[in-house]
């Protein structure tokens, strides 16, 4: 779920809102200025009312946002790392690149959202008391009331155990530490979640055909929703179960040529681009540590005649915006985090920061399509699922122990075969 629109970073979290949330904003807007309000305070010019309705709109949306923020920052104290949050036509999404390590951490990560809005419900519910005793207007002491019952609507709904909702995450947990199996625990919460989208689909569809349209239509489009949503994460958790115990240093890419930070694109493209099938070049500097990484695609961005006077260094994702992973961490993991990659690859750092891997979409590809065929001793010898034998290595196929992949630092470039 993309932010078209970006607010910032709350806890060091990117929060932005989807371009589907106006659609929200305008539901809330007019059906409670020329719907709700009127019928229950009526007498007020239709511009308090959508004032009114407007105001009412952004305190949900920061409702909304409260709850996202209160399971990304369960998830920082859990060591998970959260991409973003993003508001949108449904709700809220805290984009979490990782998993929790325990059925306790699963939770508490879950749980805390629901309780953030009844905490919000309570906030609301004491502010219209207190507009009330204060003698404010009954219809400001009905906009803070909506705004309770609303959040409490959302805690109750968010736990119905059936993912994606919270409640599904609940249940996971609970199954999880019940059967201490993680992956049939989550296949069971999605499948509850499949379950219950497709009975709001139904119920829906009655709606629709007993004259309720809109309500309906709605229902039906959260039920899809939750059907989509449930199927992919039934799918996330039976690719685990097929991965399971595989490292990343088992399927990575651990013959590589690497490039030289400040050569040119020229070179790169004289000496390796056009001689050989490469299209991921690792950037590695005098040190052998990881200094960014070049694809063909940033390659043809860059203007033919500036190509020579263009430094590899200058059109080079940064090293911190490239996810990285240990040879022993497990493979499960760092997909999660590759979602958020800037160009759909990982690099395998040792504990120096020295390159010594990489992955990318054809590692991944190939392991999910060979996931069944796994004996006890998976992938032995080169690993990784385009092995590149490094034009270093045609002229010395061995290199001393400890000499980054590819040959010295600062050597002829060189890049790994994969789709561009």
């Amino acid at each position: 779920m993309g932010s078209s629109i970006r607010l910032g970073r709350i806890a060091g979290v990117p929060v932005g809102l989807n371009i589907s949330v106006l659609v929200i904003v305008a539901i809330l807007v007019f059906g409670l200025a020329f719907g709700r309000f009127p019928a229950v305070f009526p007498g007020w010019p239709t511009v308090v009312y959508l004032l009114a309705g407007l105001v009412t709109a952004v305190l949900f949306l920061l409702s909304l946002l409260a709850h996202e923020l209160a399971h990304a920052v369960m998830a920082q104290r859990h060591g998970i790392e959260v991409g973003r949050i993003t508001l949108w036509l449904l709700g809220g999404v805290a984009e979490l690149r990782g998993e929790p390590r325990s059925p306790g951490a699963d939770l508490k990560i879950a749980i805390v959202g629901p309780l953030t809005s009844l905490v919000c419900a309570v906030v609301f519910a004491g502010v219209a008391l207190l507009a009330a005793a204060a003698g404010g207007t009954p219809l400001l002491v009905g906009v803070f009331a909506y705004l309770a019952g609303v959040n409490v609507l959302l805690a109750v709904f968010n736990l119905i155990p059936a993912a994606p909702l919270d409640g599904g995450r609940v249940l996971r947990a609970a199954l999880w530490a019940r059967w201490g199996d993680r992956a049939r625990a989550a296949i069971a919460a999605a499948r509850a979640g499949r379950g219950f989208g497709y009975a709001l689909i139904a119920v829906g569809f009655l709606q629709v055909v007993t004259g309720r349209g809109f309500e309906g239509l709605w229902l039906a489009l959260i039920g899809l929703f939750l059907v989509n949503a449930a199927s992919a994460e039934e799918q996330q958790a039976q690719l685990g179960t097929a991965l399971h115990g595989l490292r990343v240093g088992d399927v990575m890419s651990d013959r590589l040529v690497v490039a030289d930070p400040d050569e040119s694109v020229s070179t790169l493209v004289e000496q390796v681009v056009l001689r050989h099938r490469l299209s991921t070049y690792p950037l590695v500097d005098t040190h052998g540590r990881f200094a960014g990484l070049v694809t063909l695609n940033r390659i043809r961005a860059v203007p033919t005649e500036a190509r020579p006077l263009t430094r590899l260094r200058d059109i080079a994702c940064p090293p911190e915006e490239v996810p990285s992973a240990r040879p022993d961490e497990p493979l499960t993991e760092l997909l999660t985090r590759m979602g958020g990659g800037a160009d759909g690859r990982a690099v395998v750092l040792d504990p120096g920061g020295r390159l010594v891997g990489l992955l990318t979409p054809s590692d991944i590809s190939r392991i999910i399509q060979t996931a069944g065929l796994r004996g006890s001793d998976p992938y032995l010898g080169p690993r990784g699922a385009d092995v590149a034998v490094p034009y270093h290595d045609r002229d010395h196929p061995s290199r001393p122990p400890g000499e980054p992949p590819g040959g010295p630092p600062g050597g002829h470039p060189g890049g790994h075969r994969d789709a561009a």
